[in-house]
């Protein structure tokens, strides 16, 4: 009967999805890659602590900027709970810290999956990953330079003579989930490049369903994004349909090589 690996021995890796791991090896294998993010997500927490100043400056810029232009706004963020100013510190810390440790995150969520992959779909990781970074980066920009028109599109609802108090943890949480949701969405064509190369989905089946694909993309941007203004549901939903064609075409050209080699052979 083969027994668990104890502790400090090293984890088995599976070289095919058909070296498989026992139950107790998934759980050890689990627990140690939740470890490390976790440490991670730590440091990060930390690193954003030290900077806690330099950080909620540049978050407070898109508002800043539209200061300059409305003269019916408090350009002073404020807390109206004794407690609100350590909750602050601490949400900010912690979305940087898990910004911080996505890197790592997207490695161990890798290594953990990697097991039930052939050995030429191992080949994709490291492509994957700073892909994924990448995409993860530039939506987040694009979340953060979407801010200001989605604000004044929010405070001008409110009527001409009303002038805008923001507490600091309504803002920061609406930063957050703006920088949250457009990330994550534009992983969007990562995970449809996948799909395609493991064979679930294929460029033909994205291509003929394209319409309708383009209509749940802009019904999922009108969903997630958090300030639900017109400007930043356009700012996701545009980039995601342009992601679904680059995907298209990326999984065209997979298929092709694919086809040349099992030809040659």
């Amino acid at each position: 009967m083969k027994l668990p690996f104890r502790r400090g021995e090293r984890q088995p890796n599976a070289k095919t999805p058909d070296d498989r791991m026992t139950l107790t090896e998934h759980l050890a294998e689990l627990r140690t890659r939740i470890i490390r993010s976790l440490l991670a997500i730590v440091l990060g927490v930390i690193i954003i602590l030290a900077f806690y100043d330099q950080v909620l400056d540049f978050m407070r810029r898109p508002y800043e900027e539209l200061c300059k232009t409305n003269p019916n706004l408090n350009c002073e963020l404020q807390f109206i709970g004794p407690l609100e100013g350590f909750t602050t510190r601490l949400s900010i810390s912690t979305y940087g810290g898990i910004i911080i440790a996505m890197p790592v995150l997207l490695w161990q969520l890798w290594r953990f999956i990697v097991p039930a992959l052939h050995a030429k779909e191992k080949k994709y990781a490291i492509p994957f990953i700073v892909s994924s970074i990448v995409l993860f980066a530039f939506g987040a920009t694009v979340a953060y330079f979407t801010l200001t028109p989605a604000l004044d599109f929010l405070i001008s609802w409110a009527g001409e003579d009303v002038q805008a108090n923001f507490q600091v943890s309504k803002y920061v949480s609406l930063f957050g989930l703006m920088v949250a949701a457009f990330g994550v969405a534009f992983l969007f064509p990562v995970l449809l490049v996948f799909l395609q190369l493991v064979g679930v989905l294929t460029p033909q089946t994205l291509l003929r369903q394209w319409r309708y694909a383009l209509v749940i993309i802009f019904v999922i941007a009108a969903v997630i994004t958090p300030s639900g203004d017109p400007y930043s549901m356009m700012a996701l939903a545009l980039p995601m349909s342009i992601f679904y064609l680059i995907s298209v075409v990326i999984g065209r050209i997979a298929q092709k090589r694919k086809q040349a080699r099992e030809a040659a052979a």
